[in-house]
């Protein structure tokens, strides 16, 4: 099994290291100036190999002082303050006062007590989500409001300097890593980041359309299946296939013992000609990913059988089965070299692996979901292809092998109302690449409206995954639904493909400058009460503030409802075109075709501009860029061929945006790359979303006129450039300080009240209230007096009080 290794730098600089020498058992690492490592040993022997959370403690040293008295020692750094008595550790003897005033009398930790209150706890992840109904209990992250954080490193896995791997010895010893940022959540990150590895590069096809269902489809029934889609003209990007590929239910299993979950030999009954099938899935421009349950090991009527057998050094004439030892290097490289990579030739990308058996194998300490999860991940970079897998969550350091596979949860509104706030969370340690079963696996209930906006918010997750169980009234196809839900899923999906310039832009920012896609709001808002109060809502990229639609609509106003906090400045709905004014909480109310996203003042958000994006996310011809005004904002597009295993070994194209609100300007271009790989020419569209009134538009290319096409839309502008040269710059001007427009909600009030189930004359009435030519605050009293069901008045408000500008 030849892979690279897992860079690692795991032994840290002396001159971070206070104590650990001679017969002293303590020793500390300051790390960064708000992150320590802390460790007491009994014989005075502490552990210095990379571990599944720490593999770079070699990191730039911080500033920081000590003072070593006989029975005392404090490590002093610009963020905490460490006392400790020099004695075994203890809640007296050792804690940690966070610098800053972060809380009243909160932000002193003491070794032995709970790191983790429920009052401070902002939370990090789970291993799944398997047949959750709604919230569970969450792991722990690397940030809390009172501001400090620790992860216990005491039993985790290690790695050897030979690229194998150890358990702990089985001792007292401890050894733990402190967290003290007070507030200052994303430097708390980029710490754990630092210390852990950042999340690699995914390739860009990943970020498109998957579809997936556990059903017994065959060959033909599967590219049917991918036809029908293109028809419908929605594209996808990744096609998975469940474990029915291989055998589980023929007489040869039933007589083996074995359960059928685990098999490597495609069922010729449903795949005769397995590499003709994949063949056809590569012209659809589909990336092919295959079920692997490994834990039944390898049964005697496996193809491969007899050669693990004669690798392995085993007689196959007795039949006996191969167990399944991934801690034995000879299994693991036969698993590798020649289980998978027969399969890997015939035309697999990667492996959806499904462990599901705990944290035990011979080796005590070490965790087979662990050994999977890195060395797949290692395995896949295979020819300098970009590796990724798709498997389950372990542990702090599992970021380092995205996909995450969330697991089966139950198909409910509970369900979903819990996932974007799940999504966002696991961001707290770090976990930015979950793949969620959109739609929900099992159980539950068919709801067309809940599937609509399941998909909905798989559009604003970090995956999109179509998936469910074999139950033959439980798909997925958007066509299964009425006709509202299919042709709102349908848009929504091309909107998902329409999304990779900007999702692949965000992956780069992520790999590079750690900065997952998902991100809770208290990230950017952490004084703000509003922010931690909607846990729902999250920051989606640079550009974006999503506010997932996760209840069903009333009955009166056929809309859903959610509270939301939108930040300072104004923001606009990039779907309706709503300015709204920021700084407060809102109740927002949506109908079934719509979704709260909103794009602040200086946004910026590049789209393939193809209304009907192709299979395979590819690199468009064409590029869509909204514009938001108001201020200054910048885009960096990343594109490359898809070469390159990592970050460091890509040649990306750069095409850096700018606009600057004093003068108006957006400036795209010159194309930054040492790639032969960027598109020559192309087409621009920029719309600039609610744009107010401005004298005049011009395009300049490098300083001189150039021809473009100006429409208004009912959202704003659309200014049109072709055959832009990749060498040059282009600037659009508008003149000085343009505006957005000011909101005129009339024709949003107008549906609003078209659509609702109420009387004729009560409707009349309040379209008389609110046409008078009265002060708005009046029109808001009369409202209230005339006693309307709840939510029509909380739809209402929500679009006269959106803009202030509107109607004062």
């Amino acid at each position: 099994m030849k892979h690279r290794r897992l860079p690692t730098s795991p032994v840290a600089n002396p001159s971070a290291i206070v104590g650990g020498t001679g017969n002293l058992r303590y020793r500390f690492t300051v790390l960064a100036s708000g992150l320590v490592r802390f460790e007491y040993s009994l014989d005075s022997v502490f552990e210095d190999r990379a571990s599944t959370l720490a593999i770079n403690r070699n990191l730039p040293v911080p500033s920081f002082r000590v003072v070593d008295r006989e029975d005392s020692l404090e490590i002093i750094t610009e963020r905490f303050h460490l006392r400790y008595d020099k004695q075994p550790f203890s809640t007296n003897g050792l804690r940690v006062q966070v610098r800053g005033n972060v809380t009243n009398y909160h932000s002193q930790w003491r070794y032995g007590e709970p790191s983790r209150v429920a009052r401070w706890d902002l939370g990090g992840t789970a291993g799944t989500l398997d047949e959750a109904d709604g919230k569970i209990p969450l792991g722990p992250g690397v940030i809390a409001k009172n501001g400090y954080m620790m992860l216990d490193d005491s039993q985790s896995m290690l790695f050897t300097d030979d690229g194998w791997v150890s358990g702990r010895q089985q001792s007292e010893s401890i050894d733990g890593y402190l967290f003290a940022y007070g507030r200052d959540y994303k430097d708390a990150i980029k710490a754990f980041y630092a210390l852990s590895g950042s999340q690699p590069l995914l390739p860009r096809w990943a970020l498109g359309n998957w579809w997936s269902r556990y059903y017994k489809y065959s060959a033909d029934e599967y590219l049917a299946l991918m036809d029908r889609f293109k028809v419908e003209a929605i594209p996808l990007s990744v096609a998975v296939l469940d474990m029915d590929w291989h055998w589980v239910e023929d007489e040869m299993v039933k007589k083996s013992g074995f359960s059928g979950w685990t098999g490597y030999s495609w069922n010729s009954n449903l795949f005769p000609d397995p590499g003709s099938f994949l063949l056809e899935m590569r012209k659809r421009d589909l990336k092919v990913t295959l079920n692997d349950h490994p834990a039944d090991g390898v049964a005697s009527y496996e193809d491969l059988y007899e050669e693990m057998c004669k690798v392995l050094g085993k007689d196959a004439s007795l039949q006996d089965p191969i167990a399944f030892d991934i801690t034995d290097k000879a299994f693991l490289n036969a698993y590798f070299d020649i289980l998978l990579r027969t399969l890997e030739d015939q035309g697999i990308d990667f492996w959806w692996i499904d462990w599901q058996q705990g944290s035990f194998s011979a080796i005590a300490g070490v965790d087979p979901l662990w050994m999977l999860n890195h060395f797949h991940f290692l395995c896949n970079s295979r020819g300098n292809k970009r590796p990724m897998t798709f498997s389950r969550f372990a542990g702090p350091g599992s970021h380092r092998y995205p996909i995450g596979f969330s697991g089966d949860t139950i198909v409910t509104w509970e369900s979903l109302d819990f996932q974007p706030e799940f999504t966002a969370t696991s961001s707290n340690i770090g976990y930015g690449w979950w793949s969620h079963d959109i739609g929900g696996h099992m159980h539950g209930y068919k709801d067309d409206e809940l599937a609509t906006r399941w998909v909905q918010l798989g559009v604003f997750s970090p995956i999109l995954r179509l998936h469910s169980s074999n139950n033959p009234f439980n798909s997925k196809e958007p066509w299964c639904f009425t006709i509202e839900a299919y042709k709102i899923m349908a848009d929504a999906l091309r909107l998902r493909h329409r999304l990779i310039p900007y999702l692949y832009s965000m992956n780069v920012r992520s790999a590079r400058d750690d900065e997952p896609l998902v991100q809770p709001l208290y990230w950017e808002y952490p004084e703000q009460e509003e922010a931690y109060r909607n846990r729902n809502m999250f920051l989606f990229g640079s550009s974006l503030i999503v506010a997932p639609l996760t209840a069903p609509r009333d009955a009166v106003t056929r809309r859903a409802r959610m509270r939301a906090w939108l930040p300072p400045g104004k923001h606009v709905d990039i779907f309706s075109g709503i300015v709204y004014d920021g700084n407060r909480e809102i109740w927002i109310y949506r109908t079934l075709d719509e979704y709260a996203v909103f794009a602040q003042e200086g946004s910026i958000i590049p789209l393939d501009a193809a209304k009907t994006p192709g299979n395979g996310g590819k690199t468009p011809e064409s590029l869509e860029v909204i514009v938001v005004v108001g201020r200054d904002g910048s885009f960096d597009i990343y594109e490359d061929d898809g070469n390159g295993s990592g970050i460091e070994d890509v040649d990306f194209v750069h095409t850096p945006i700018s606009y600057k609100q004093d003068v108006g300007t957006l400036s795209i271009g010159p194309v930054v790359t040492k790639a032969n790989s960027a598109v020559e020419k192309r087409d621009w569209t920029f719309t600039f979303l609610m744009l107010g009134t401005v004298k005049s538009i011009r395009a300049l290319v490098d300083n001189a006129d150039w021809k473009c096409k100006i429409s208004v839309t009912a959202n704003g502008v659309e200014i049109g450039v072709e055959g832009l040269p990749a060498t040059s710059k282009l600037e659009i001007i508008l003149g000085d300080d343009p505006q957005l427009a000011v909101t005129d909600v009339s024709k949003h009030i107008f549906r609003l009240l078209n659509d609702a189930c109420m009387h004729f004359d009560v409707k009349q009435e309040i379209w008389s209230v609110l046409s008078a030519p009265i002060p708005l605050s009046s029109r808001l009293t009369r409202l209230h007096a005339l006693d309307l069901d709840e939510r029509l008045l909380g739809a209402l408000q929500e679009l006269l009080l959106a803009d202030s500008r509107w109607g004062s």
